[in-house]
């Protein structure tokens, strides 16, 4: 571990971090790094020490405009910089292993963007350094940043509540439609060897996480399919390059405790814009959650009288609610962005407490493992896959 940088304040240290991309997924967790010492009582502040890129003037420019101090081109440099604490990491997956392990090795804390790695080995070997780096007091954390909605957290808090009895069945979806047009051009997440899966892992990944979150079970099996509706898309370089990843994938699964569920993952939903749909029916009770609506949870629940039951709107902005009351008045709503406010407080306060953070690189190793499972199945007809 490197020593602690003077504190901003004259009373707290910092925690100097270094960030290694800056094109979506930077821009959203520069922002969160810049607010959440203003909404949250961390115990170090971060200081926003260094962004990596490759391209110098994008990157200097980016640095400037997103808050950072620095800009740099070489990662590898950046990641064992002694004034860089924490390393997080917005790069596409086909980067992650690397980076992450170099940066734990070096003694910094790391927080990686999902799914955590291309490949199950890749992953395997993410979590075998985690694991080292924890008996030095070194942390590491998968950036699923819907575990943070607040709605899904007390989904979450309802289930371990038995407010919903035994969980029986469980349906996901996440649905998109940017890609719909056929003549949208190429991008890496549409490249195999960079994004490592299509709709699958882009936004598969994440109601995997969540649905085993929200349920505190695990996936034990799948049975799937997979579909590449347009085959081809313009390149940069002119001409037309083959897309090498599925655009959509759908799968029934069976959880560790025999609950069932169907999952749906699509770039190719028109009019659906983020919808990231969640419904799970218990004994006692269901809940549905829809992120086009992300402040809203649904409640039924099976034990009120039959005259007055049914689903039951919570608005999920209460002090009482999760991370809700660190913000506005009650029913001034939060938006996307605040999930990933909420990642680093909970971050921060884990590792000054030295707690693992989660969800852990052993979490997305298990998400992994259903990705893998999934593609099993498509490629093999639909057959039943154990995860």
């Amino acid at each position: 571990m490197t020593e602690q940088a003077s504190s901003n304040d004259g009373r707290r240290p910092e925690l100097r971090v270094a960030m290694v991309g800056h094109a979506f997924m930077g821009a959203v967790h520069s922002q969160a790094w810049r607010s959440v010492a203003r909404f949250f009582d961390v115990p170090r502040p971060p200081r926003m020490v260094v962004l990596g890129g490759r391209n110098p003037e994008r990157t200097a420019q980016a640095a400037q405009r997103m808050g950072w101090d620095e800009a740099a081109t070489d990662w590898r440099d950046l990641v064992r910089r002694d004034d860089v604490d924490l390393v997080d990491i917005c790069t596409p997956g086909d980067t992650h292993a690397e980076i992450a392990i170099t940066a734990l090795e070096a003694g910094k804390h790391v927080l990686c963007e999902k799914p955590l790695a291309n490949t199950v080995d890749e992953a395997e070997r993410m979590v075998q350094a985690a694991e080292r780096a924890r008996e030095r007091g070194v942390y590491a954390m998968v950036a699923f940043n819907y575990r943070r909605v607040p709605a899904l957290a007390l989904a979450r808090r309802l289930v371990a509540e038995g407010r919903l009895g035994e969980v029986r069945h469980v349906r996901a979806a996440y649905l998109q439609d940017w890609l719909a047009d056929a003549e949208s051009p190429m991008t890496w997440r549409l490249r195999k060897e960079q994004a490592g899966s299509g709709a699958l892992g882009d936004i598969g990944a994440h109601i995997i996480d969540a649905t085993q979150f929200v349920t505190g079970q695990t996936i034990a099996g799948v049975s799937a399919l997979t579909e590449t509706f347009v085959r081809q898309r313009p390149s940069d370089g002119g001409g037309m390059e083959d897309v090498t990843v599925d655009d959509c994938a759908l799968f029934t699964a069976r959880f560790s405790s025999g609950a069932v569920g169907s999952f749906e993952a699509t770039r190719y939903a028109l009019g659906r814009k983020n919808a990231m749909r969640i419904e799970i029916n218990g004994s006692k009770g269901s809940v549905a959650f829809d992120f086009e609506s992300m402040n809203e949870l649904w409640f039924h629940d099976g034990t009120d009288a039959p005259e007055t039951g049914g689903f039951r709107r919570i608005v999920v902005t209460e002090p009482t609610h999760p991370y809700a009351g660190a913000w506005w008045p009650p029913g001034h709503v939060l938006g996307y962005e605040h999930t990933f406010t909420h990642e680093l407080a909970d971050l921060l306060t884990a590792i000054e407490s030295g707690t693992p953070p989660e969800p852990s690189f052993a979490d997305g190793l298990r998400v992994q493992r259903v990705l893998e499972a999934v593609e099993k199945s498509a490629e093999n007809g639909s057959s039943f896959v154990q995860v």
